[in-house]
């Protein structure tokens, strides 16, 4: 679809000055903090936060300051205590939040580390509302969904805005248009309308058109009934975004358009490509960057692509490709592991490699040994997190398999202690044992819970949770990779390995290359008589950029790479 010529408003941005308030709106002196609320419909996981980061990062190439607002419908406070088949993977922030995976997205397509306060949920909003109540704080009066409830979330809104002093704030509203339990959201951002204005909000819906396998035809009746269902709610969308298999033709842009109420220069769609980051480039080409800018009162400006295409476009035509065993406990849903999904595809990218990612469940190789054969197809194994002892043995005989055979290994987190546990049981010849999680009467408890963690009564929010400090040690693999005496690392577990055996691992050549700075706990461990065996207690995806890879990805998907040109020894 060619590009649409859209006259430009006569907006001059204001550099960022101390915010007041006037009659409820949030302004940075005389220019308005600018929202963006997009909503969706038909089916859930119809690409909302794919979209929403698209938006940002359109704004961004026009030199916009943006921040992005997740909201959860679901009751649970936080994503924490969630088991990722439930809801995808649970996401960590710097400062100690277990968030919604989309938070991953918009860090990565952003740039951005977004703090916890950005993702809101149903709990929270009902938590302090609640807590009000019971303190008095209401003066007697009814406690009802509107206001109380509407404007709780309209404060949370606000907070992250002055908080971040942005130009524009993105929220997605999670769910789909028409769930029962997002109602009060819907209503609190009709409400943000009334009093932050028209010009500074922006309402964006997207919808799926799907095509019939058996004539071809796309067909938009679930979109119309998706936008019927948002304006019976009281919200009239701005813009539409088709979501297809394929680029919508004028035919059922026009349609969508007149159905919807809106002009046709206000109609996208966000159609299947090679990769998620091709999206906000397919969207600018259709002219929704300017569309967003005119529609907000924004001075358009040339958007500045060239650092963003060059990534996307290491994606189109790898000169290599790598294939990766992942091997996990969630394996039958992809989304449990998106953000290792994605830091592997980084470090891909940087060696100008499509990474094949196979997701294997643990538990194949529990039921069958002989299955471990299928690992030779693979240039190197990598064990993600988990928690609790399904799948746990078939994670070990994965490990063993690795070090066994020198193929190129790289564990996270639950993947660290597994490591630690099969060098013990194997090497060190320490028969029985595990971690306390699995079994509490090993008799060899070489992975054991913290003691900060053994009085802990509740389960959300109280591992040890966000970014800490850790110390790398100089010649090491790890020193190599990162660069660096010092790193900063976000974490999110309750064991550790147990001081009572370092000395026994560490004799028998385990090196444990990275440790908390007060040296109570290991972080990292390698083997260098490997060709790569490496292994952290954190988690380095939720840092891993487009261009910029976490540097244990990297290192690893470079092995794989090295390992199969017939390199003797990784280069860093």
């Amino acid at each position: 679809m060619p590009q649409k010529e859209i006259s430009l408003g006569g907006y001059d941005r204001k550099p960022h000055y101390p915010q007041v308030h006037e009659g409820g709106l949030l302004i940075f002196q005389n220019r308005h903090v600018k929202f963006v609320f997009v909503t969706g419909g038909v089916l859930s996981s119809v690409g909302k936060g794919i979209v929403t980061s698209s938006i940002g990062k359109m704004l961004q190439a026009r030199g916009f300051k943006v921040t992005v607002i997740k909201i959860d419908p679901y009751v649970n406070v936080d994503a924490g205590t969630m088991n990722p088949y439930i809801h995808g993977e649970v996401y960590v922030t710097d400062d100690g939040g277990e968030t919604d995976l989309d938070l991953g997205g918009y860090e990565r397509f952003l740039n951005l580390n977004l703090p916890k306060d950005n993702n809101i949920t149903t709990g929270q909003i009902y938590q302090t509302v609640i807590d009000k109540e019971r303190r008095g704080d209401f003066l007697g009066r009814c406690v009802q969904i509107v206001p109380h409830v509407t404007d709780e979330i309209k404060r949370r809104i606000r907070l992250v805005a002055r908080r971040s002093k942005v130009d524009v704030v993105l929220t997605e509203c999670g769910g789909t248009v028409g769930d029962i339990e997002g109602l009060p959201f819907l209503e609190a951002i009709r409400q943000m309308r009334l009093e932050a204005g028209f010009q500074n909000t922006l309402y964006v819906h997207i919808a799926l058109v799907p095509i019939l396998d058996v004539t071809g035809e796309m067909k938009t009746k679930p979109l119309q009934h998706s936008v019927n269902e948002l304006r019976r709610i009281g919200i009239q969308p701005d813009t539409i975004i088709a979501r297809c298999r394929k680029m919508i033709d004028s035919e059922v842009l026009r349609k969508i358009a007149l159905f919807g109420t809106i002009p046709e220069d206000a109609v996208f769609c966000s159609y299947n490509v090679s990769s998620i980051y091709q999206v906000p480039l397919i969207l600018d080409e259709q002219g929704m960057g300017k569309y967003v800018c005119k529609r907000l009162g924004l001075l358009e400006r040339k958007p500045e692509w060239s650092e963003w295409k060059k990534f996307a476009d290491s994606f189109v035509n790898p000169r290599f490709e790598v294939k990766i065993a992942l091997i996990g406990k969630y394996a039958g849903l992809v989304d449990s592991y998106v953000s290792m999904n994605e830091a592997l595809r980084h470090g891909g990218a940087a060696c100008q490699s499509q990474v094949s990612i196979d997701h294997i469940e643990a538990e194949t190789f529990e039921r069958d040994s002989s299955k471990l054969e299928i690992l030779k197809n693979h240039d190197g194994i990598f064990i993600p997190y988990g928690f609790g002892p399904r799948g746990t043995e078939g994670k070990i005989e994965a490990v063993r398999f690795a070090r066994e055979n020198n193929v190129p290994f790289l564990g996270i987190c639950y993947g660290f202690q597994m490591a630690v546990i099969e060098f013990a049981r194997n090497v060190c010849e320490l028969k029985g044992a595990n971690s306390t999680e699995i079994n509490p009467d090993t008799p060899h408890p070489v992975i054991d819970l913290m003691p900060e963690q053994r009085n802990i009564a509740y389960k959300g929010a109280t591992m040890r949770l966000g970014a800490h400090k850790i110390r790398v040690k100089k010649g090491t693999l790890a020193h190599k990779l990162y660069g660096a005496d010092e790193i900063q690392e976000r974490h999110r577990h309750r064991w550790e390995v147990n001081s009572d055996y370092w000395d026994t691992l560490k004799k028998h050549g385990l090196v444990f290359s990275g440790k908390s700075p007060d040296g109570r706990r290991m972080e990292i461990l390698e083997l260098p008589s490997k060709f790569f065996f490496f292994a952290s207690q954190f988690h380095g995806e939720f840092k891993s950029r487009p261009g910029n890879p976490d540097p244990e990805y990297y290192g690893f998907i470079k092995a794989c790479l090295d390992r199969k040109l017939g390199k003797t020894k990784p280069k860093f």
